[in-house]
């Protein structure tokens, strides 16, 4: 095969279905032998996984949203190409991306579940944490290539991939050079510098509710009704990414619990006795009747109302994932089992872009894997081989189970609802490990480091097939990617681990100043009861539930609506307003090219605010884990410091808004 100069764009009938007959043919043909795996490319790669597996895990554990690393990590494989005067990288690069986007996807799995130890209270080790997202990650690996061919080949565009879209596009377009690592380096330079001041010295608050006006304290206190809005510039960055629709779902879940159901619960606490009222709250009649005021809050009524209606919601959007695409599940399977069982590969799976992992290496890892696994529980958690022979099937039944659902959620709205998706599987694994004998706090441990494996897998799963998408596109070697995807994920898993132990030690999950982990809390919250005998809020689990249903009955995605009223206002009002920007410099123009040109330098904007934000939280963390202490804490605590986040929100706002609007069609 020959070395071929590969196009600078993508072939017409990239996005569309292909008509009858008509083959796609990828940037670099099957015919030419691209470079792709070199001792640059795997170094980049590893760098990059290091890099944004920490900035992830920040953001993860503030927020609650993981950011994807995919449009970042092809940004600035482009631009450290072009500054080392590299020609021909287009191979090179899907290499780097994809090695490095383990970062993102090892995260979300490890952060919605793990932090649940801290929280409880139990004993995490580097082990267990490092262990879990290693194992997950090679799960969700290898679980999904007998997927590949059916959701990047099969259902060539019928899927938009969103994410997959925009990274191939800056990867493409890096061939013909360009300034896009440079916008980026500056909008990245600008939102770390703000988030770091925040961070760091606070000089302004991070958060600004209604409470700041005397009407707002008096709303507060008497109906129980707040708003909340999060300032910092890596939330506005991902509300730009997430986009205005998805942005305002998630949002009006929130505005259904803080605007509706807490005030009207508030309203009727007078009318509950002391006991039942101190049963939602979770505190004694004695506690209650002891400080009212205090307990009666819009934000404990949302912590004892609100959420664990969210939280039903989710588990019910998880179930009617997996009954939607139980079709889909049969065809991959089907497609897999064939190549299997011919015992040789099909004419197409001769192509150097449709050459994958042999079946019956999938298998062995796979087999090894799951004897991995089953050690870690039996030697590391469990006592008994009933239970570790249980806790095995639950990880390998639920996973497969789940992952076309990850796959299919990734292709259609660029989101992965594995919080939703691993909530189910701690109440399924509770119940069945409580039911061979498990309870406790080792029930606990055991069924969070099994939700951990099961997040990450999925998580996997549902990153791995944007990578593979950008492969097909492009035209890179599916068998590459899947190979040195284990590497990435192995690098990923041991510096989350590092890294959310400082966290801990820094910050903590629980107590004032903690890191929110809405998930890792919801999972907590869930635990506790089923392996302690405590009281479970089945009926609230179970509006949230009928909720889901309502809302997948009239065409609202359930998914996104239950996660807006679970994770708290403040986090999701930002999103709104980065949608709003989003929507505003896509549609201020006559000029559709001008519009697009605007909303693509907005996403690279954005990507810049998301990564330098999170990467100067890890700084920040990093001085607080050494007892370095520069916070202006009596002035950060001032309604004054409240009023300057206002306006610096508006300025950086402006900012963001200007900038954007700068960018000219032909760039």
């Amino acid at each position: 095969m020959k070395q071929e100069t590969p196009q600078t764009s993508l072939p017409e009938n990239a996005y569309r279905e292909l008509k009858p007959g008509e083959e796609y043919q990828p940037v670099m043909p099957a015919s030419s032998n691209p470079k792709e795996v070199t001792p640059y490319s795997v170094t980049m790669g590893v760098v990059m996984a290091v890099i944004f597996s920490a900035a992830a895990a920040y953001l993860g554990l503030r927020v609650g949203q993981v950011f994807e690393a995919a449009i970042p990590i092809a940004i600035i494989a482009v631009g450290m190409g072009t500054v080392l005067g590299k020609k021909n990288m287009l191979g090179q690069n899907v290499i780097i991306q994809s090695i490095g986007a383990s970062s993102g996807v090892i995260v979300a799995g490890a952060i919605f579940t793990l932090p649940a130890l801290y929280i409880l209270g139990l004993d995490a080790a580097f082990w267990q944490v490092f262990l879990s997202s290693l194992f997950g990650g090679l799960l969700g690996i290898v679980l999904l290539i007998p997927f590949r061919k059916y959701f990047v080949k099969e259902m060539h565009g019928k899927y938009p991939f969103p994410e997959a879209t925009a990274t191939t596009e800056v990867l493409v377009s890096g061939e013909k050079g360009g300034n896009q690592a440079k916008l980026l380096a500056v909008a990245g330079l600008v939102g770390g510098l703000y988030d770091f001041v925040v961070g760091t010295f606070g000089l302004w608050t991070d958060t600004v509710t209604t409470r700041i006006c005397e009407w707002g304290q008096v709303a507060a206190d008497k109906f129980k009704v707040v708003f909340g809005l999060n300032t910092s510039a890596a939330v506005l960055g991902l509300g730009y990414i997430i986009g205005l629709k998805y942005a305002m779902i998630i949002t009006a879940g929130s505005c259904l619990v803080w605007f509706v159901i807490v005030p009207v619960v508030g309203s009727l606490a007078e009318a509950l006795d002391p006991a039942t009222l101190g049963a939602l709250l979770g505190v004694t009649d004695k506690e209650l009747l002891a400080n009212p005021a205090g307990l009666l809050t819009a934000e404990n009524l949302y912590a004892f109302i609100g959420k664990p209606i969210g939280i039903g919601g989710i588990a019910m959007a998880g179930i009617i994932g997996i009954v939607r695409q139980s079709k889909i599940i049969r065809q991959a399977v089907g497609l897999a089992v064939s190549e299997f069982g011919s015992g040789k590969a099909s004419p197409a799976a001769t192509e150097r872009t449709q050459r994958d992992l042999s079946m019956k290496r999938i298998l062995s890892i796979l087999i090894a894997t799951l004897v991995c696994v089953f050690v870690f529980f039996h030697v590391g958690l469990l006592d008994g081989w009933v239970q570790s022979v249980t806790a095995i099937l639950i990880v390998f039944i639920i996973a497969f189970l789940f992952t076309t659902v990850a796959a299919n959620a990734i292709a259609i709205v660029g989101t992965n609802p594995v919080s939703g998706m691993t909530l189910m599987t701690l109440i399924l694994s509770s119940l069945i490990l409580v039911s061979v004998g498990l309870s406790g706090t080792t029930g606990m441990t055991a069924a969070l480091i099994i939700g951990g494996v099961v997040c990450t897998a999925l998580s996997m799963a549902g990153g791995f097939i944007t990578d593979l998408k950008i492969g097909y596109w492009l035209g890179t070697t599916p068998k590459k990617q899947e190979a040195w995807k284990f590497l990435g994920t192995f690098v990923s898993a041991a510096t989350v681990a590092g890294v959310m132990i400082i966290l801990n030690k820094s910050f903590g999950f629980v107590g004032e100043g903690a890191l929110v982990a809405p998930q890792a809390n919801a999972m907590a919250a869930v635990i506790q009861p089923l392996m302690t005998g405590g009281q479970t809020p089945w009926m609230l689990y179970f509006c949230g539930a009928a909720l889901a249903l309502v809302l997948t009955s009239i065409g609202v995605p359930a998914l996104a609506f239950a996660l807006g009223m679970f994770i708290p206002m403040d986090l999701n009002a930002p999103l709104v307003v980065g949608g709003l920007i989003a929507w505003f410099v896509s549609n201020r123009s006559k000029d559709a090219a001008l519009n697009k040109a605007r909303f693509d330098r907005g996403t690279l904007i954005a990507s810049g605010f998301i990564a330098g934000g999170a990467l100067m939280g890890v700084v920040s963390a990093m001085l607080k884990f050494f007892d370095v202490d520069w916070k202006l804490s009596q002035w950060a605590a001032s309604n004054a410091a409240e009023w300057l986040g206002l306006v610096m929100y508006l300025v950086l706002i402006g900012y963001f808004t200007w900038h954007t609007l700068r960018a000219k069609k032909e760039e």
